[in-house]
């Protein structure tokens, strides 16, 4: 039998803005609508594992939580992966690992944030909380992601303007995307919002007259950067022999690379080359091009390395439908978040077999993550 793993299904909550639309829901309330709704789409095929990227939750394996919530039996095991922002798509890789190994003939994977109502978290004897766990170790540079997005932006020479300019692309793209229909198949309501929170028109004079977020003079704004966020996103993989006639995307490869950890936005460089030498896929092969949109500064730095063009020739394949600068950035889902609009984009849109997919996510620390999809 065939075990190439495919992706059949593909879903995700409306994305809400931390302290907004989903203050009160812990993990597992968004997690289980969406693992429930994927689940449905199998018509009762049995679930081998629930797969889930998380990074800010209450600990106690949110997988395994999230699958019990969502009624799909105790007979059904999970866990739980943090690679930081890179976790929902991790997530998604382990699981098409375990199906192209012949053990599991269905996972649901995926990823879940609630930015709302993470635990703080106070180390023995300290007077307050911290804010975040170490990326590397002590004495190792372990920048918050703003102000690397700057260093990142000051090394490629990544300017203010085309921040801007983007940031307003992936608004637009977000809106046109949504009343054109093409979020409603793949989102599921939950708490009574069926829309992304976020997206809203922007202008480029309004966003030249924000200051700069995170250092003194520079050019990363809260325009041109995403929002803390809440949210989840879940795919299933069987594997081909399977699949049945279902249409999906089939996970040719992924791979996972390190990089400075100074310029943490550089990660997907690495791990997009690695998949594309692996495969022998060209870059000019590929369709839709799905990176995470922390900062447009970090997209716009990959972008460039990558040849592609976003504000130019490649503006219907990068991103096309918008990014988490518009949608949000649930730091577990968003890996899961970006395949999931791959899914609508390619497979939903009925595009042709054979048609390429990339998704990819920058990773604190100083890594990157990405998966090579065709549409079967």
């Amino acid at each position: 039998m065939d075990l190439t793993p495919v992706v059949v299904s593909a879903r995700r909550t409306p994305i809400g803005t931390a302290g907004h639309a989903y203050k009160s829901l812990t993990a597992e309330h968004l997690a289980a609508p969406v693992i429930a709704a994927v689940a449905g789409d199998l018509k009762g095929r049995p679930v081998d594992d629930v797969v889930l990227g998380n990074c800010m939750g209450p600990g106690g394996n949110v997988a395994r939580v999230s699958a019990l919530a969502a009624g799909l039996g105790h007979e059904v095991p999970g866990v739980t992966v943090d690679r930081q922002c890179g976790s929902g798509l991790a997530a998604i890789l382990l699981a098409g690992q375990a199906v192209r190994a012949g053990e599991a003939d269905l996972v649901i994977a995926g990823g879940v944030e609630s930015a709302s109502a993470a635990p703080l978290r106070t180390f023995r004897g300290a007077s307050k909380p911290y804010e975040r766990a170490p990326f590397t170790p002590e004495g190792s540079p372990d920048p918050d992601m703003g102000p690397a997005a700057e260093a990142l932006a000051a090394a490629k020479g990544v300017d203010r303007e085309r921040q801007d300019a983007y940031a307003c692309r992936s608004h637009a793209r977000a809106l046109a995307a949504r009343a054109a229909g093409r979020f409603t198949d793949e989102s599921v309501p939950v708490a009574g919002r069926t829309d992304d929170q976020r997206p809203r028109p922007l202008r480029a004079a309004s966003l030249a007259r924000l200051p700069a977020a995170f250092v003194p003079g520079g050019t990363v704004t809260a325009g041109n950067s995403s929002p803390n966020s809440d949210g989840a996103a879940a795919v299933a993989l069987v594997p081909e022999g399977l699949r049945d006639g279902m249409p999906g995307l089939r996970l040719l490869a992924g791979a996972v690379a390190g990089c400075d950890p100074e310029l943490p936005g550089w990660g997907p460089v690495p791990a997009i080359r690695r998949v594309l030498a692996r495969t022998g896929v060209a870059m000019e092969s590929i369709a839709v091009v799905e990176i995470v949109e922390a900062f447009a500064a970090q997209v716009l730095a990959v972008t460039d390395a990558l040849g592609l063009d976003p504000l130019g020739a490649d503006d219907e394949r990068v991103c096309p439908g918008g990014g988490a600068l518009a949608l949000g950035h649930p730091w577990g889902a968003t890996g899961a978040v970006v395949v999931t609009r791959l899914f609508g984009g390619l497979v939903r849109a009925a595009a042709p077999k054979g048609t390429l997919g990339l998704a990819a996510a920058a990773v604190g620390g100083g890594m990157g993550v990405a998966a090579l999809f065709e549409v079967v």
